[in-house]
């Protein structure tokens, strides 16, 4: 298991580096997420054992244990929560993760901005192709939220998150990654959360500096 995980590593840490050549882009300038949901520790501890620093979970309830129990074991990695956050769970979140992709209301960042105990580093998400099903702000609001957020002492907003629709082709969502990089570029600021295991490498081309990957590097999630 631990040198099938390094290989799927190896492989996708190669796509990255050839859709940011294509992009006339660094690859370092692209941070690896190994997206950890449903898998073990042990099986975390595999990928950072091969390489991988910053880990993204979906869940609070199931990623503090792991969390906890990878921290005590030595393991000095970046944790990233990339699902959604309730209110009543702040506080168990913003003692485990490091960094929040998917902050989408004034609502949610004035209760993270009254209960830090550090500063926090967080993304908005935007909901780009307006699903139904997805959360996220609506385009026409990142702005609004983005300037309510830098008047809040605690939080320091680092960039945008998305979630693609899903599509049979992934070039079929281009559009979406263009837009959000034209919303990160108009607000000046640095990081883009965009791209998974099927889209990854268009992200890269689009100018994600956040690919979140979990299948392509742990297989099929764990039941």
């Amino acid at each position: 298991m631990a040198d099938d995980i390094a290989a799927n590593i190896l492989r996708v840490r190669r796509r990255i580096e050839e859709s940011a050549g294509r992009a006339g882009r660094p690859a370092s300038d692209i941070t690896l997420v190994a997206v950890s949901k449903t898998h073990t520790a042990d099986t975390v501890r595999s990928a950072y054992d091969a390489g991988v620093i910053d880990f993204g979970e979906n869940r609070l309830q199931e990623a503090a244990p792991k969390i906890d129990a990878l921290r005590a074991g030595g393991v000095h990695a970046t944790w990233h929560l990339v699902g959604h956050l309730q209110r009543n769970k702040i506080a168990a979140a913003i003692d485990r993760f490091d960094i929040l992709h998917s902050v989408d209301s004034e609502r949610l960042a004035d209760a993270l901005n009254e209960r830090a105990t550090k500063r926090i580093r967080l993304l908005i998400e935007v909901n780009v192709g307006g699903e139904q099903s997805k959360l996220g702000v609506a385009p026409d609001d990142v702005a609004a939220l983005a300037s309510s957020i830098g008047r809040m002492r605690n939080l320091e907003l680092l960039g945008l998150m998305t979630v693609a629709p899903r599509v049979e082709h992934a070039e079929d969502v281009r559009p979406v990654f263009r837009r959000l990089r034209e919303m990160r570029d108009a607000l000046g600021l640095r990081e883009l959360s965009m791209g998974m295991t099927d889209d990854f490498e268009v992200a890269v081309e689009e100018g994600s500096t956040l690919v979140r990957v979990g299948r392509a590097i742990f297989g099929d999630r764990a039941t």
